[in-house]
């Protein structure tokens, strides 16, 4: 799978789990070039944000999405970098 068909899953997975109201992922792979891992999958950074995150900690959040792509943690995703955020915290 290209990496913009993963961006592309990742983004359904996220879309469908978590309703964002705001999602960037950027495809980072390109600087992990030559490392082991990189050959099973790319590095993405994510930066999201939903109501879905109102009471849980961070390690619940970060649960909450590698649950949402799980079946790409497995296959295309070798490293997530998660910025996991409520609407309130996002907005100050």
């Amino acid at each position: 799978m290209s990496h913009n068909n993963i961006v592309i899953s990742i983004k359904e997975k996220l879309t469908a789990a978590l309703n964002p109201t705001h999602l960037e992922i950027m495809d980072e792979s390109q600087k992990h070039a030559g490392h082991a891992g990189s050959q099973k999958g790319g590095h993405f950074t994510i930066t999201i944000v939903s109501p879905e995150f109102v009471n849980q900690s961070l390690i619940q959040r970060h649960r909450m999405v590698y649950a949402a792509v799980n079946e790409l943690m497995k296959t295309s995703i070798h490293a997530l970098s998660i910025q996991a955020q409520t609407p309130d915290e996002f907005s100050k």
